[in-house]
């Protein structure tokens, strides 16, 4: 059951973390437009990535509490530490990027207000912060899966899960 749980936290924490990934270099494209075309933009991302969003956080979240419960030792002390980055990006997006989403929504492409730079900015500054928060909470997941077994293999020594499956320059 873990290792299923283990899965389930690892698919969705990196789908979620290369999502907010591709968006922030989209947003950082957008930086170089004027504010028709960066509020047209942003109505078409407001249309389903905020969908996108909670289908991918929110299992990753739940699922990663989970394994943090399900784990032990320095297995369990290196996801509570993606738990607690993922919940700064929950906290990050309730606080900040949703409440910027939804005054965006009602932007006009025609006109614009005129801090909508400022807004901007904001909304990406935090964004940053999320999508560092979430690649550093995958990146938790993956050196805990890594790292989470010791097995005694053939010659009776124990080794870590990546040692005794031919980790990096083992050669069969």
């Amino acid at each position: 059951m873990t290792r299923v749980v283990r899965g389930v936290s690892l698919l969705f924490s990196g789908l979620f973390a290369g999502f907010l990934l591709c968006v922030l270099v989209l947003e950082n494209s957008l930086r170089g437009f004027d504010a028709s075309v960066y509020t047209q933009v942003r109505l078409v991302e407001l249309d389903r990535l905020d969908t996108l969003a909670s289908v991918t956080l929110i299992p990753a979240i739940v699922t990663t509490l989970v394994l943090a419960i399900r784990a032990r030792g320095n297995d369990r002390r290196v996801v509570l530490v993606a738990v607690a980055l993922l919940l700064v990006v929950f906290a990050t997006t309730l606080a900040i990027n949703l409440p910027i989403n939804a005054d965006q929504s009602s932007w006009s492409v025609q006109n614009p207000p005129a801090d909508w730079s400022s807004v901007r900015d904001h909304w990406q500054v935090a964004h940053l912060i999320r999508t560092l928060a979430a690649m550093a909470a995958f990146g938790s997941l993956i050196a805990a899966a890594l790292t989470r077994t010791h097995q005694i293999v053939g010659d009776g020594v124990r080794r870590t899960a990546l040692e005794a499956g031919g980790g990096v320059g083992h050669r069969q």
